[in-house]
């Protein structure tokens, strides 16, 4: 069995080195600020989440962050707590800066 602070630095690491940026950045911070304490099997969800496409799981996320549900049953807890953690931490940024979806205001 590997040594859980050998596997945290696995995560960490694999997190911020995901090969698209967007994903790096939502990710990255992520497991730098949560990993350690999350419950065992949301840590069983999340290295899941590390074999998944960069696409698929931005489109999930923003999917949550939008209250829909998306991507495999079996990985939807830690998307959702990604995409809550995520858009927690884009809070007071302005829109313009972000990818955020965006709600279309009546002109």
């Amino acid at each position: 069995m590997e040594d859980p602070e050998i596997r945290l630095k696995r995560l960490q690491m694999r997190s911020w080195r995901r090969g698209m940026k967007e994903m790096d950045l939502i990710l990255g911070p992520f497991a730098d600020s949560q990993l350690r304490d999350l419950p065992k099997g949301l840590m069983a969800q999340y290295e899941q989440v590390m074999g998944e496409n960069d696409q698929d799981l931005y489109r999930w996320i923003m999917a949550f962050s939008r209250g829909e549900t998306a991507g495999p049953p079996e990985i939807a807890a830690i998307l959702e707590v990604i995409a809550r953690f995520a858009l927690e931490r884009f809070q007071g940024i302005p829109a313009e800066f972000t990818n955020l979806p965006q709600k279309n205001r009546a002109d």
